[in-house]
C-alpha cells in the first residue's frame, strides 16, 4: 500500500473499503466553472483535511485464527514461568561469579524452575491436543471415509434417478406400466 492510499475500516476491524486521495478528492469537490465551491470555503477546507488524514496503523484481519481460551491461558502461564526461570538462572550465574552465599540456593531454584517450565510447555501442548480432540480438528479424510462418502453419493444418485423415473412415468400417464397403483 503506497503512501497516497488510505484504508477505512469498519468497527469490527475488517477492511470496509480502500480509496486513494485522488479518488476521494473528486468525490468531495463539487466545483462550478470558476473552480470555487458552490457552498463556500469552510466545507472545502474540511474535505481537504479529511482527504489528507491517514491513520497511524490499519487493522487487518488476522492471518491465523485465535487460539482457544484454555490454550491461550496455558501459553501465557508458560511464558511467565519461562521468564521467571531465565531471571533465576541469570541471578544464579551472577551470584556464582560474585562468590555470594546465595549462589547455591539460586542454582537449586533454577533447576526446579527449569523443570516447572518444561512442565508448563508440555501443558500447552497437551491442552492444545485435548482442545483439538474435543472440538474437532481439520484433517484429511482417510481412505475408508472416502469410500463411505462415495457409497453414500452413489446411493443418493440412484435415489434421485428413481425419483425422476417415477415422475417421468407419472407425466406420461402411466404408459408402459402393467398395473396402476
Amino acid at each position: 500500500m503506497g503512501t497516497a492510499e488510505r484504508r477505512e475500516t469498519a468497527g469490527d476491524g475488517t477492511a470496509a473499503r480502500e480509496a486513494t486521495r485522488q479518488q476521494a478528492a473528486p468525490a468531495t469537490r463539487t466545483s462550478d466553472a470558476a473552480g470555487r465551491r458552490a457552498d463556500g470555503g469552510p466545507a472545502r477546507e474540511a474535505a481537504e483535511v479529511r482527504a489528507a488524514y491517514r491513520p497511524l496503523w490499519v487493522e487487518e484481519p488476522a492471518r491465523r485464527r485465535r487460539l482457544p481460551d484454555p490454550v491461550r491461558t496455558a501459553a501465557a502461564r508458560a511464558v511467565l514461568i519461562i521468564a521467571v526461570t531465565l531471571i533465576q538462572a541469570m541471578v544464579a550465574l551472577l551470584c556464582t561469579l560474585a562468590g555470594s552465599w546465595l549462589a547455591f540456593p539460586m542454582v537449586i531454584s533454577s533447576v526446579v524452575s527449569t523443570i516447572a517450565a518444561t512442565w508448563a510447555v508440555l501443558d500447552v501442548w497437551v491442552t492444545r491436543q485435548v482442545w483439538n480432540q474435543r472440538h474437532g480438528v481439520v484433517s484429511t479424510p482417510s481412505s475408508t471415509a472416502r469410500a463411505l462418502r462415495r457409497e453414500r453419493r452413489q446411493a443418493r444418485r440412484a435415489q434421485r434417478a428413481a425419483g425422476r423415473e417415477r415422475a417421468r412415468i407419472r407425466r406420461r400417464g402411466g404408459a408402459g406400466q402393467l398395473s396402476h397403483p
